[in-house]
């Protein structure tokens, strides 16, 4: 254990110092590569919107980036679980929580490190820069100095600002709240409950429950010295709030006595078996403490079978996720310039979550968490973070309730309008990632890999199995050398070393060498050479799989791509389906995947290898709940003056007559594929005007493979592939020297190829 927490904080350590340095960087927006573009974005042509926005200082949001721009500030007083560390050691914390916002909004952020932990010097601070951002998020402020750091900004200023530590987990467990108590059937007027913790946040929870009909007499509230009664002097006006007349109950275990409800945020294990089996009929356990919950999951539906039980552990249904919230309260409140963030608005996003989680689950978010049907019940009373319908609910009935309470300057007029922009500003690129990591870790496959005794797979299968992606990594090669690997990299992951050339498998050679004689001796293959090619890594790993003693080959790390899908076809071998295969690349941008097929194998495809081609990609884009728009691409467009615009014409008519219904057009130049607009001047009849391409289909091998290999030198796209299409399981080829990166993604792409063959 001590060898793994050892081993991830130097993970940690190099994530974060790997240049360049951080998780954060300015990017930006307008071109920049003229003396012209210059000139227009500083001097002198900088000029022109200052003048604005001094005559009109709404103007400031046209002409800045102001109206996309929160501040996270902290002093560093409570930071996560590490307390008061100070401003600069929380600086990769701040840092963290502007990614969330920018992944999950769209939203750009500064994160502010203020060295002051006097109150009235640190509204100062804020008050003096906060004409920069259009809203501030503040964040880890020890209480009770952050209610009326709050407080005050929230009165002072006129822009949104919210402590999200207080209200985020309030507005989330509400929302959780109204669902499980719907559930099961109570009115919320009359439910008993007990609050454990009084901080910041726990103050904000009851605040909110409130709101939501809780009524004040029914809270009994616990702090770490007892329940919060008139008679302690050690009380600060907030816990004031929430103190009852009286001495009883005296502890814990007789307030929750036929409680309805429990919230905790406080320390885990404090709620025992003893105290859940004392609770009422139907009993809600909101265990929110981290990283371990007041009692554990398992052990809760164990005791009372009959309860609804939500934690802040990702690895257990109804995770309180702050992420559900933030970033869309502060998109709703940014888009019409609200200027603060009140009651009516987080009421709001209340409504709108819980709202959500009764409605039909898109078959996405059923796929990334592995699911058959995800549906309103015990274990679904909030969405999944990685629903993409939260920024199209919750952010729209934010803004709307700030033009309704009158706090909105800038109303939003025309909401069909708006919930496009929200799409437009999501930034795919990494979300498509993590929601691949996250379908593939929920049913994990034996993955072998053929080249053990390079650092790169050892440490992609050392991070897939951490990360829950893949069972026991099976890795080839020398055994010893595979060991004095690990050993000196510090590699500390389970795996299993398979050596094909060891006496011990001598009984597996033969058997597997009989198999492949068996299917190529008319082909020229002699048992003896079956016998020699079965000792080599590649062979063996192809016949795990064909066999099922794997579920997924990865190869190529130090071989052509050629080869190894010769060893591939030889063993495995094509689809029955489609008696083709080809190589697609994913490149994950910001207007989201793009599919790029054939990169890898058939040099001059024909008009029918084309159409192959083009609905092998379209299945695989289907398996992502992704509707496929394909565009086949020629150097001309709509011309067929050319044997490769002609091959293109035939492809495109033949799937037109055979599949209507298939989203398919060309030939087409890939700039005017890849822009609607263009596509829309000059050709308005394709069908690819009002659907973005996201298949492009090459007409050849070298323009394809070219065209990957440039993006990826680029470096700034990520890039997975070349995904096999076509074989009759999963056998993937990484490329030639892969990065950890690139193989892991691929792996992780293998695992799910696996999950969706075996359903």
């Amino acid at each position: 254990m001590r060898k793994d927490i050892n081993n991830f904080r130097e993970e940690s350590l190099n994530y974060h110092s790997k240049f360049p340095s951080g998780k954060i960087q300015i990017s930006p927006t307008k071109k920049y590569n003229s003396q012209r573009d210059l000139s227009l974005a500083y001097s002198p042509g900088v000029a022109e919107p200052c003048k604005e926005i001094a005559r009109f200082s709404r103007d400031v949001y046209k002409y800045t980036s102001k109206g996309n721009l929160v501040a996270v500030i902290t002093n560093g007083t409570a930071v996560l679980g590490l307390g008061n560390i100070g401003a600069l050691a929380s600086k990769p914390v701040m840092e963290g929580k502007a990614i969330l916002f920018k992944i999950f909004s769209g939203i750009d952020v500064f994160d502010i490190e203020i060295d002051e932990s006097d109150p009235e010097k640190f509204i100062n601070v804020v008050k003096a820069i906060s004409p920069t951002f259009g809203g501030i998020n503040l964040e880890d402020i020890k209480a009770p100095e952050a209610f009326e750091i709050e407080r005050r900004l929230k009165s002072e200023l006129n822009i949104p600002v919210m402590h999200d530590d207080q209200h985020g987990t309030a507005i989330i467990s509400g929302a959780a709240l109204l669902n499980s108590i719907t559930y099961v059937g109570k009115k919320i007027h009359d439910i008993k409950m007990v609050i454990n913790g009084a901080g910041a946040a726990a103050i904000s929870c009851a605040r909110i429950y409130k709101h939501l009909g809780v009524k004040s007499k029914n809270i009994l509230m616990f702090d770490s010295k007892g329940l919060l009664h008139n008679s302690r002097k050690d009380l600060n006006k907030e816990k004031k709030e929430f103190s009852v007349n009286t001495y009883y109950p005296k502890n814990l275990a007789e307030a929750i006595k036929n409680s309805d409800v429990f919230i905790g945020l406080s320390i885990g294990g404090i709620l025992t078996p003893d105290m859940l089996k004392s609770m009422a009929k139907d009993p809600i356990v909101f265990a929110m403490a981290n990283p371990d919950p007041e009692i554990d999951y398992d052990l809760a539906i164990k005791v009372r079978p009959d309860v609804i039980i939500a934690t802040g552990r990702s690895d257990y249904p109804n995770q309180v996720n702050n992420v559900l919230g933030f970033p869309y309260i502060f998109r709703g409140a940014l888009d019409v310039h609200a200027s603060i963030i009140n009651d009516e608005m987080k009421l709001a996003a209340i409504h709108a979550i819980a709202s959500l989680a009764k409605e039909p689950v898109p078959e996405q978010v059923n796929i990334v968490y592995n699911k058959k049907n995800i549906s309103f019940g015990k274990e679904y009373i909030i969405p999944k973070p990685f629903d993409n319908r939260l920024i199209t609910r919750v952010s729209p009935a934010v803004a709307k309730a700030a033009m309704d309470s009158g706090v909105a300057k800038n109303p939003i007029l025309d909401w069909k309008k708006y919930k496009e922009k929200l799409l437009d500003r999501m930034g795919y690129e990494s979300k498509i990632l993590r929601m691949i990591q996250n379908r593939a870790r929920t049913n994990p496959k034996k993955v072998v890999f053929c080249n053990g005794e390079e650092y790169n797979i050892l440490k992609s299968a050392q991070i897939l199995n951490k990360e829950g992606i893949i069972s026991i990594p099976i890795v080839l090669g020398n055994e010893n050398r595979i060991k004095n690997l690990m050993n000196t990299n510090n590699l500390n992951v389970e795996l299993k070393i398979i050596d094909p050339e060891k006496e011990k498998n001598i009984k597996k050679i033969e058997h597997y060498s009989q198999i492949l004689w068996k299917r190529r001796n008319r082909k020229g293959l002699t048992l003896y050479e079956s016998k020699i090619k079965m000792r080599t890594n590649d062979y063996f790993g192809a016949m795990m799989v064909d066999q099922g003693e794997a579920d997924a080959v990865m190869t190529g790390y130090s071989r052509s791509f050629s080869l190894s899908l010769r060893i591939l076809l030889e063993v495995i071998g094509r689809s029955d389906t489609f008696h083709k295969t080809a190589g697609m690349m994913i490149l994950l941008t910001k207007r989201g995947p793009l599919f790029l097929a054939d990169t890898s194998v058939i040099p001059n495809p024909t008009s029918e290898e084309l159409a192959r081609i083009a609905l092998m990609a379209s299945y695989v884009v289907k398996d992502f709940d992704i509707e496929p728009h394909i565009a086949m691409l020629s150097f001309q467009n709509f011309s067929s003056n050319s044997k490769i615009s002609s091959k293109v014409s035939q492809t495109v008519a033949f799937l037109h007559k055979k599949y209507p219904d298939l989203i398919v057009d060309g030939e087409l130049q890939p700039d005017f594929a890849l822009n609607e607009f263009l596509l829309a001047s000059k050709f308005p009849f394709s069908k690819l005007v009002k659907k973005k391409a996201n298949i492009f289909i090459f007409p050849n091998l070298e323009s394809g493979n070219m065209t990957y290999k440039f993006i990826r030198g680029l470096g700034n796209i990520p890039i997975i592939g070349p995904v096999m299409l076509g074989m009759r399981k999963p056998a993937h080829i990484m490329q030639m020297q892969s990065s950890i990166e690139e193989i892991v993604n691929l792996s992780t792409l293998c695992v799910i190829d696996a999950q969706i063959r075996k359903n």
